[in-house]
């Protein structure tokens, strides 16, 4: 009985020892844990520190025969900790990678997370009861009762143990650090026939993708923050798109994001950038906002990817401003740069006015053609038209009051569909705040419907109205498939515009003039 409490002790101490120092070493990344998990911002950074040093509190305590019993049952406490915000993130249909390991090992949370808590639980709950008076030897004391060999035995076990974890660390990190480099080694293989060598010539790639000029096909893809987002929407700043297919799980890819990041904040005047990825938004969500990504949408499967023949990843395609295929796949890190270089050299070709984009319906080109069919998704509500009643709206704004856009009756009304987390409307901030600052005399009355926490929308720091539509349904209601977009109220309730796409569509509704 001696020896397994001992080995009990052992087994919860290094479980978490390994934690706790894993997540001190990775304070950002258990930061980021501590938010999806549903910790408030303002304690997210306290708790971020403090659950590692009490994880290593716990194994100083289950050390010593003394303090042992004290050891487990903080430690139990810590793991119906970790329990409850499982079981209440699962309830909610969330699953944040755990991060329980720091960069060693995180994926995201399921109900084999919450088994292995429960073995760990149900270890620590048996010592609490069988140790109560007698929890074992101590760790350290028994050491002098083992032989020579069986010591020299035990320390050399430790030190290969050590070893490993350590070996497992570093190969981690280098594979991340360098997936660039193992996709280009990737890409050149792929170049070399059998038989071949870097003397000899490569030879010349097939094409691939959609032939250029071709429409592009369209998709209604959701974001990570809730919004829904199309190929239309990206297209109407009137520059090229490039859409970039990645995986969470593609370690390339990874390798790609800092990058990825740097290009959009590089390149925003000539060139918009989307990543589509696969995966829940939990766990898209902390690299993107890692890296400073502006817009990553998901697709269920390889949908769209498989609908522009880009069968790999990371890979990307360019759509031209006029929704034409601009440009072959490109695969590997080493060409999607190539293509982004092209791709910002060249000048935009004439802006798509914004237009109405339906969730079903074709949609014009440019070029007096149609866009293939949306990928993704079914359907959305039926927008009202102009000059029907616009549809009953009431949703709860920062204060936690309910808002109802009948009592906006008797003066026209922008209704402003937003996301703290997109790109788009986070380039349009400054401009909205100037049109709040010094309005025209006829201008309408904002009221912004947004996604995100009240936190972050009270971050942006507007004097309209904001209320918050986690789902963007209203947004789907009245026609609106992306954010940012907005359509007219009149002071009847009466629909007065078309759904205006963009920021600068948006600004016009308003009557905002640049100074």
């Amino acid at each position: 009985m001696d020896l397994i409490l001992l080995l009990a002790r052992l087994v919860l101490a290094v479980v978490f020892a390994v934690s706790g120092i894993a997540k001190l070493l990775d304070r950002a990344g258990t930061r980021r844990a501590m938010l999806d998990f549903g910790v408030p911002p303002r304690l997210a950074a306290a708790f971020g520190v403090g659950l590692p040093l009490a994880e290593l509190a716990v194994v100083f305590a289950l050390i010593p025969r003394a303090s042992a019993w004290f050891g487990a049952a903080g430690a139990l406490a810590l793991l119906a900790l970790f329990c409850v915000g499982i079981v209440v993130n699962l309830a909610r249909g969330k699953t944040p990678d755990c991060h329980c390991f720091g960069q060693l090992h995180s994926e995201p949370i399921g109900w084999r997370t919450l088994a292995r808590n429960g073995v760990l639980a149900a270890i620590a709950g048996a010592f609490l009861g069988l140790g109560l008076d007698d929890p074992g030897p101590s760790a350290v004391a028994w050491i002098g009762d083992l032989s020579t060999a069986a010591v020299a035995t035990l320390a050399a076990g430790a030190i290969g143990l050590a070893l490993v974890a350590v070996l497992g660390w570093v190969t981690l990190h280098l594979l991340q650090q360098n997936g660039r480099i193992l996709s280009r080694l990737e890409h050149l293989e792929g170049l070399l026939t059998p038989g071949d060598d870097l003397a000899r010539p490569a030879p010349v790639q097939a094409f691939v993708g959609l032939p250029i000029g071709t429409p592009a096909p369209s998709f209604n893809l959701p974001g990570i923050y809730g919004e829904t987002m199309t190929l239309d929407a990206l297209r109407a700043s009137g520059k090229p798109v490039m859409l970039l297919f990645s995986d969470p799980g593609c370690v390339p890819c990874n390798a790609l994001l800092p990058t990825l990041g740097a290009w959009q904040r590089a390149h925003a005047d000539k060139l918009t950038l989307a990543l589509i990825s696969r995966g829940t938004a939990d766990s898209n969500r902390p690299k993107s906002a890692e890296h400073g990504i502006l817009t990553t949408l998901l697709q269920k499967d390889r949908e769209v990817s498989d609908a522009y023949k880009a069968h790999g990843t990371p890979s990307a395609v360019i759509v031209n401003a006029d929704g034409s295929v601009g440009s072959a796949v490109a695969g590997g890190a080493d060409a999607i740069e190539q293509l982004v270089n092209r791709a910002v050299r060249v000048p935009p070709i004439i802006p798509l006015q914004p237009a109405p984009v339906g969730g079903g319906r074709m949609v014009a080109n440019g070029n007096g053609g149609s866009a293939a069919q949306p990928i993704g998704q079914a359907a959305q509500p039926v927008a009202p038209r102009l000059g029907h009643d616009a549809h009953a709206l009431a949703l709860p704004d920062l204060d936690g009051n309910a808002v109802d856009l009948a009592g906006f009756r008797g003066q026209s009304i922008l209704i402003l569909f937003w996301n703290p987390g997109c790109g788009f409307c986070e380039r349009m901030l400054p401009d909205l705040r100037a049109w709040e600052a010094n309005p025209p005399a006829d201008a309408p009355r904002l009221l912004v419907v947004s996604t995100g926490s009240i936190e972050v929308n009270r971050a942006m720091a507007l004097r309209s109205t904001v209320v918050l539509d986690q789902g963007f349904n209203a947004g789907q209601a009245f026609g609106a498939t992306g954010t940012p977009s907005a359509v007219l109220v009149d002071a009847t309730g009466k629909i007065a515009s078309q759904v205006a796409v963009g920021a600068p569509a948006v600004l016009a509704l308003a009557g905002y003039q640049a100074v």
